[in-house]
């Protein structure tokens, strides 16, 4: 894991069973900034539900002749290898990276270390109403267009960017995801 390097990323999800991606955003926090950011739309090979459609904005067609998750793998691993993986409610998003490789048996490793910049914000700032991403980015005045994973992504490492400005010891907050049991282990 390179030294102070971060992977914030986000997913979203074409339908309820939250097992495949329809887009990944990637934001790489090196050095105190944002260094790179990516953005991926990823044909699900599986239907799509009006709730998600209308959540995400996406929808079938701007998927259709885009990557597969398979496809797009060897462009994400490197990159996820590369740091600290960062999501915000990180659960739902190891979840359904978990899934995703499972459901195309693509074996990574068996377990890999995250952190939650949600987990990190209810203890850094408690006094807020709720610790949305939305709400945080309001409240930090971080821009974001919310569902677009894209967004999503760097605002999630901008708000990781503040809490470490601020002093906060990511060390405290890491968790191990099982990707073989796609779910996160007890103590660290």
């Amino acid at each position: 894991m390179g030294a102070h390097r971060y992977i914030a990323f986000d997913v979203e999800t074409p339908n309820h069973a939250n097992d495949r991606m329809s887009a990944i955003g990637i934001a790489v926090v090196e050095g105190g900034r944002v260094t790179e950011t990516h953005d991926f739309l990823v044909d699900p090979e599986v239907p799509f539900e009006p709730f998600n459609v209308a959540l995400t904005g996406i929808t079938p067609a701007l998927v259709a002749g885009q990557p597969t998750f398979p496809e797009l793998w060897s462009v994400l691993r490197p990159v996820f290898e590369s740091g600290l993986l960062v999501a915000h409610n990180a659960q739902f998003d190891m979840s359904v990276l978990g899934k995703c490789l499972r459901d195309y048996g693509i074996f990574w490793k068996e377990r890999i270390f995250y952190a939650c910049t949600c987990q990190m914000s209810r203890r850094l700032l408690p006094q807020l109403p709720n610790h949305r991403l939305d709400t945080l980015c309001a409240h930090l005045d971080i821009g974001l267009d919310h569902h677009r994973a894209g967004s999503d992504s760097e605002a999630c490492g901008r708000i990781l960017l503040r809490h470490l400005e601020a002093g906060a010891e990511v060390g405290s907050y890491l968790r191990t995801y099982d990707l073989t049991r796609l779910r996160t282990l007890k103590g660290r």
